[in-house]
């Protein structure tokens, strides 16, 4: 068969519902400013789906020296890849801040998280070592794993007994091979909100040889006393090799970066090949990034939002029944029963009659008769955003266990 002929026929497990779904469940267009109140199809809606958890995003103070930035750079400064023509003094200014903030001894800006890391996790390890993951992994964790020659070996999410298990397998393994291993985990996983078990983890230090990377993506920015990450949380920050993190989140903005000892961000720099071969971060987004993490060190009012907001959602959910899990962060997932038909009923009748917009996750992402809304609060958000919302689910949930939302299939939603 012709590859696009396969492709086009096929459409892939989400793609297949694309010609009911595009523009509605799938790529829904949010308009107004970015914040906690926005339109969707002309309606207003509160919303719950912007990892914009500090409130940075529409700051006002964010959003001049912003404007600035792109008045006095441009879009193109600099040009070529920070190795070849695009190093500054401020590139190199704001990874002297982020790795003081995060306490390692240097770091290594990137332009994109997704595949930074990915290409991180490619320079670190070759067909000796071996990896071992949180079978739970971020897909960007996962394709730079995908990548590697060697072996891999998953444990089961947050099961400490069996991360020592797949450990133990690693150690026979490079034994062999005469690699080394390399574990990979999360500090905040964004879609169940559970911390890694960073502190455990880290004790199997004593007993096995291994480095240890953590995506701290989701917590970046509010964990921890001084929102350096969970690893800050836990208490863990020195035995923690390599950190990397995202500014999409609670910087409100885009790029990464990855910090750790000096020699090995030194080797990073001269291998990551999504840097070498790639542009360098534009200065509009490293000056931002300078004043959001001034604003991050000294408004502590901003982490103080957040969790009340955080605190408010979550004990109201838990008082009116609802299963959120084991979230201990603000990523607030809300665990339902039904299949999609039901779903996609529920999303409407959230939108369209309480104006309530977050994101729902079902199969094939997670199991036959599940549902998971995701949903992120933000310091933006007002207490008067979280009545409204635990009013709209209490109701909605009530539908759904009534029966009430039956479909043959998912409604024809897609944009005209």
């Amino acid at each position: 068969m012709d590859i696009f002929e396969k492709l086009a026929k096929n459409g892939g497990p989400i793609g297949q519902h694309m010609k009911r779904a595009h523009g509605y469940f799938a790529f829904p267009k949010l308009e107004g400013e970015l914040g906690p109140r926005m339109k969707f199809r002309g309606k207003d809606m509160i919303v719950w789906s912007l990892n914009n958890y500090l409130g940075l995003v529409n700051h006002p103070e964010v959003r001049k020296v912003d404007a600035e930035a792109a008045a006095k750079y441009g879009m193109g400064n600099p040009m070529g890849s920070r190795m070849m023509s695009g190093n500054t003094e401020l590139h190199e200014k704001l990874e002297e801040v982020l790795c003081a903030f995060v306490k390692r001894e240097d770091a290594m800006l990137l332009n994109f998280g997704y595949q930074g890391v990915m290409s991180c996790i490619d320079a670190l390890v070759d067909r000796h070592d071996v990896i071992v993951y949180d079978a739970l992994a971020h897909a960007c964790l996962v394709d730079g794993m995908r990548m590697h020659m060697g072996h891999r070996y998953a444990f089961k999410h947050n099961d400490i007994e069996d991360c020592e298990k797949q450990l133990q397998r690693a150690t026979e393994m490079v034994a062999k091979t005469g690699g080394g291993i390399l574990v990979v985990t999360e500090g905040v996983y964004g879609m169940d909100g559970e911390q890694g078990v960073l502190k455990e983890i880290t004790a199997l230090k004593k007993k096995y040889s291994f480095r240890l990377l953590i995506d701290d993506a989701h917590g970046f920015g509010y964990m921890g006393p001084t929102g350096a990450g969970a690893d800050e949380a836990q208490g863990v920050q020195d035995q923690v090799d390599l950190y990397f993190s995202t500014f999409v989140k609670s910087m409100g903005s885009i790029g990464a970066f990855i910090a750790g000892p000096t020699d090995i961000i030194n080797y990073l720099r001269y291998n990551v090949r999504s840097q070498i071969f790639a542009k360098s971060l534009p200065l509009i987004v490293v000056e931002g990034m300078l004043k959001r993490m001034d604003m991050l060190k000294t408004m502590p009012q901003l982490r103080e939002n957040l969790w009340a907001i955080v605190h408010r959602l979550q004990d109201g959910l838990k008082t009116r029944g609802f299963d959120i899990g084991k979230t201990n962060s603000p990523v607030t997932p809300i665990y339902m029963k039904g299949d999609v038909p039901e779903a996609t009923q529920m999303v409407m009748d959230l939108r369209e009659n309480y104006h309530i917009f977050c994101s729902i996750v079902v199969y094939p992402v997670i199991p036959k008769g599940e549902i998971i809304y995701r949903i992120i609060p933000t310091a933006a958000h007002s207490f008067e955003d979280v009545d409204e919302t635990l009013k709209a689910f209490e109701e909605t949930k009530k539908k759904l266990d009534a029966g009430l939302y039956k479909a043959a299939d998912i409604p024809d939603m897609a944009e005209v």
